[in-house]
């Protein structure tokens, strides 16, 4: 059975169009589900401009349906990964909003610091959404399981080496080696940030405290630049 999207008895006006090469300037024309052409004048392949492939991102079916993704797709499928990790993890921690909120708060500063420090942002914000789920709420400090993490990847088809990665990262975010990856710091210093925001908000440290804590734990320029931002709005 063919897919409603892809049968062209279903197809609207736009669904056959023409656009630029991004190369030469001249028409190429598209199938509303061509995943990239080749341009007839200077032989340069691009990707389709108006095809969405955020369901490719999750589904296991995907290289049968769409074939074999272009460079660029793949790497546009890996960073809509993250978005379904935001849906699982909170389909795991079900009613657990504490920690929902927490992994929420954590992966906005590490979208904000990976921006600035051009990490990966799949593996970034992967790490940050589950970097909670295999710790024990009476024991945070303790070595994680990490089957939640690899679990929760592997359903929604994450490359091994972004799973490694990711699993790494959470497993040893509270002890750092002397050298680590952007990546890694990008996490660490999104889950001190976290902390120090529910510190400050409970309780307004002094600013001598927070100014030494910016110095000998953010390992960022972007993560000690959002740390000086609490210390602002905090006094």
């Amino acid at each position: 059975m063919k897919c409603p999207g892809q049968d062209m008895q279903y197809w609207k006006p736009g669904a056959i169009f023409e656009t630029e090469c991004p190369q030469c300037g001249r028409p190429v024309e598209f199938f509303k589900d061509d995943t990239a052409r080749k341009c007839g004048a200077c032989g340069h392949r691009f990707v389709n401009p108006q095809m969405d492939f955020g369901c490719a991102a999750y589904c296991p079916y995907a290289e049968q349906c769409l074939g074999t993704l272009p460079e660029g797709l793949a790497a546009q499928k890996e960073a809509l990964l993250k978005d379904r990790v935001a849906v699982e993890m909170k389909r795991w921690l079900k009613t657990d909003f504490t920690r929902i909120g927490r992994a929420g708060r954590v992966a906005r500063y590490a979208e904000r610091i990976g921006k600035a420090e051009q990490g990966n942002m799949a593996v970034i914000l992967s790490a940050a959404y589950l970097h909670d789920l295999g710790r024990p709420a009476a024991a945070p400090t303790d070595a994680p399981d990490l089957s939640p993490a690899r679990t929760i990847l592997g359903k929604l088809g994450a490359r091994e080496e972004l799973i490694a990665e990711v699993c790494d990262i959470i497993s040893r975010r509270d002890a750092p080696r002397p050298e680590e990856s952007l990546n890694f710091r990008v996490v660490a210093d999104a889950v001190r940030l976290e902390a120090l925001q529910q510190e400050s908000a409970s309780a307004a440290p002094g600013v001598g405290r927070l100014s030494a804590r910016m110095e000998q734990s953010f390992s960022t320029a972007a993560g000690r630049s959002a740390a000086r931002e609490l210390l602002d709005s905090s006094r």
